[in-house]
């Protein structure tokens, strides 16, 4: 039952996108520096924007997930060299 709500409220989502983007085929302009412009319709420009958005996003995240990873990395070795220092002290008490 989940699974076919789910996909009821994507194709949903599909279709109003569909239909936005069909309603905003004007060209509009992009100005960038020096005099380059980019003419494309309006659906397009604001597709383009928001995927490099997400790509930009995504970017920052897999760099913060590499952080992450050698912290957890380094949290285990710390964790390897002070079990076998316990293990260590308590041999030598026996």
């Amino acid at each position: 039952m989940m699974r076919w709500l789910l996909w009821i409220l994507r194709f949903a989502l599909f279709l109003f996108l569909l239909a936005f983007a069909l309603r905003n085929t004007d060209p509009v302009g992009v100005r960038f520096f020096l005099d380059a412009a980019w003419q494309a319709p309006l659906a397009i420009v604001l597709f383009v924007f928001f995927a490099a958005g997400v790509a930009s996003g995504m970017l920052f995240l897999l760099a913060s997930l590499l952080g992450r990873r050698r912290e957890v990395a380094r949290l285990k070795r710390e964790l390897g060299q002070a079990r076998a220092r316990l293990v260590g002290h308590r041999e030598s008490q026996m």
